[in-house]
């Protein structure tokens, strides 16, 4: 008979709200050592109550990565829980978004991205230990320390477990609807300089050549290649030229946002962007950087794993939805060794990176349920 964990794990929701409060309390951005190391340490306590045997990968310029194994030696390959502890808002977010439960939600600064998520997944471990469930094969949990700035220090952590696993968990939280994605685009940054030549605006305008001015060419034609069909953006985020009022610029930056739904698309872009060319005689344009993350692309492999994740929750009675995100996240960088992943398994909300940001009460145990369920019955290679 199947154990029904979403009454399980509704009847552990005061343990998973309090430790939810607690986490929030603990104010981590990502530029900030201390205070990730401060949450991490306090992740890892729950970890090791867990019985998880503990790795903290030394960071420098972020926080630490904490990675907790159980069953480690077991046959099988892992089940790979991603998480990430740091947030956007910086130290003090608290005071504009104070902890505080009503209406059927929980507000609070990371409380939707994603530290609900981040206790969704010890709710769920607790919840099968305390039921004699907890599964005899391989699990870890990685808690990072930097996704929000790229995973620059995480990423070759994250792709090395990824590789041996049968299943990545990203435990970013659900769409507002409850979906997870089965796709992401691709991201990348660009930094396009036009150089011209400087001159007095007033006494020798006509010797000057306007950097600023070939940049504003530039710009129509990055915009320009934004095409809503295939799914490509591209932005012109931040313009820095000139030095002063009565100068004419001889130089001029641009920081470019662009994404891609698919490997094809993000070479297309990267030619087209790569290739720009000087508009104004007497200019010269130089384009810098490229995709940093590659596409979680909407693949028949994808649809599979998304389709055995639904037919175990369907027997716990819930029903999962798949969508997209143009934003990107640990998935892609899972997704595109071919290990089958799961992005958006977090408890739902909204808000997320605003002082608005909180998560649905009632979703947390609905989470937890997923999970756990996915340790109980996901096929093993």
């Amino acid at each position: 008979m199947t154990t029904d964990l979403r009454t399980v794990f509704t009847n552990h929701l005061d343990f998973s709200l309090d430790l939810l409060k607690e986490l929030i309390a603990i104010e981590s951005p990502t530029h900030d050592k201390a205070a990730v190391d401060r949450m991490g340490s306090r992740v890892s306590e729950e970890m090791d109550r867990l019985g998880g045997d503990l790795t903290v990968h030394p960071r420098t310029d972020v926080g630490n990565i904490i990675e907790a194994r159980w069953h480690e030696g077991k046959p099988g390959k892992p089940l790979l829980f991603v998480c990430h502890m740091d947030t956007v808002h910086p130290i003090g977010a608290i005071q504009q978004n104070p902890i505080r439960l009503g209406d059927g939600t929980l507000h609070g600064p990371g409380s939707y991205d994603m530290k609900g998520s981040i206790v969704a997944v010890l709710t769920a471990l607790h919840g099968l230990r305390e039921l004699g469930q907890f599964p005899e094969r391989p699990i870890i949990a990685l808690m990072t320390s930097d996704e929000e700035t790229g995973s620059a220090e995480s990423r070759d952590l994250i792709q090395d477990l990824a590789r041996t696993s049968a299943l990545a968990m990203i435990m970013e939280p659900a769409l507002p609807d409850g979906s997870l994605k089965t796709w992401r685009k691709s991201t990348a940054n660009f930094v396009v300089k036009t150089y011209g030549i400087a001159s007095h605006a007033g006494g020798a305008h006509e010797s000057g050549v306007n950097a600023i001015e070939e940049m504003a060419h530039q710009v129509i034609a990055l915009q320009k290649m934004t095409d809503y069909k295939r799914g490509s953006t591209v932005s012109v985020g931040v313009i820095n030229g000139g030095t002063a009022r009565n100068t004419v610029p001889d130089v001029c930056e641009a920081w470019i946002d662009a994404r891609a739904m698919t490997y094809e698309e993000m070479d297309r872009m990267t030619e087209l962007i790569l290739s720009l060319t000087p508009v104004m005689p007497g200019t010269r344009v130089e384009v810098e950087g490229g995709f940093d993350r590659p596409p979680m692309e909407r693949s028949p492999h994808m649809m599979q794993t998304f389709n055995t994740a639904k037919e175990i929750a369907a027997r716990q009675g819930l029903t999962l939805r798949e969508a997209g995100s143009g934003g990107g996240s640990d998935g892609n960088y899972t997704a595109a060794l071919g290990t089958p992943t799961l992005d958006g398994l977090g408890p739902i909300g909204d808000g997320a990176h605003s002082e608005r940001e909180h998560i649905l009460v009632n979703s947390l145990p609905i989470s937890a349920t997923l999970l756990a369920s996915i340790l109980l019955e996901w096929p093993e290679g």
